[in-house]
């Protein structure tokens, strides 16, 4: 976990009851999980293997010892898991190293959470290094704190990242509103107790309790955050 911004900074203005607001970043506050596939179908094709675009749903969102071990298995490729994830990682890095598109909608909202000073942190199954690329583009100041996935135990799905980012801010997990793209991501954020704004990139994801689902963060503004922990009360 890494922490850019100064502890005065990590607790919400005005009051409200919305304590902090994190954000996913592949696919959600960044357009990379093109990049992603692209990197895995060239990384096979050297294998001599071809991806079948089927697998792309299976594999979006998750963590790369899930997504790298289920393309291991799906071709038979004979490459060991660790030898596999520094394979994509390098490729990927290479991509990204370019500069990353903002999704539509992030730009703005990053500005209005930093203007209230709301806590906002970047919670990513991404490694460390693939992270720190992505900031380059992005901007680590706009963040109180950064988790990447080889920082915690287990990652998304499990709800650890978001725990540990609660408790780097500060906040109730109960009174943080979290932006997620897939259906791990959703899963790693619900089972930490956080209320979710799903915004589908690849693969579909249902409302429910305690979850809204919407077409882009265009659709998201700080109002609309709050509004979501206002609603517990």
């Amino acid at each position: 976990m890494t922490s850019t911004v100064p502890v005065s900074l990590t607790r919400t203005a005005e009051g409200s009851a919305l304590q902090a607001v994190f954000l996913d970043m592949d696919g959600t506050l960044v357009d990379t999980e093109g990049f992603w596939w692209d990197a895995e179908v060239e990384v096979f094709a050297e294998l001599g293997h071809e991806l079948d675009e089927a697998w792309r749903d299976v594999v979006v969102g998750g963590p790369m010892s899930r997504s790298a071990g289920y393309l291991i298995e799906a071709t038979g490729a004979r490459i060991t898991l660790p030898e596999l994830s520094v394979l994509l990682n390098d490729r990927f890095e290479r991509r990204i190293a370019r500069g990353v598109p903002m999704m539509p909608g992030a730009e703005r909202l990053l500005a209005e959470l930093a203007a209230h000073q709301v806590p906002t942190a970047l919670v990513s199954a991404s490694h460390r290094r693939v992270i720190d690329t992505v900031l380059r583009s992005v901007g680590p100041d706009r963040f109180t704190l950064t988790v990447a996935g080889d920082e915690v135990a287990r990652t998304k799905p499990h709800p650890d990242p978001y725990l540990l980012a609660a408790r780097g801010v500060g906040a109730d997990p109960l009174r943080c509103a979290v932006i997620e793209d897939t259906a791990t991501g959703v899963a790693s954020a619900e089972a930490a107790g956080c209320r979710v704004v799903a915004v589908p990139s690849v693969a579909p994801i249902a409302p429910a309790t305690g979850r809204v689902v919407v077409g882009s963060l265009e659709e998201v503004d700080l109002g609309f955050l709050r509004s979501l922990i206002t609603s517990l009360n």
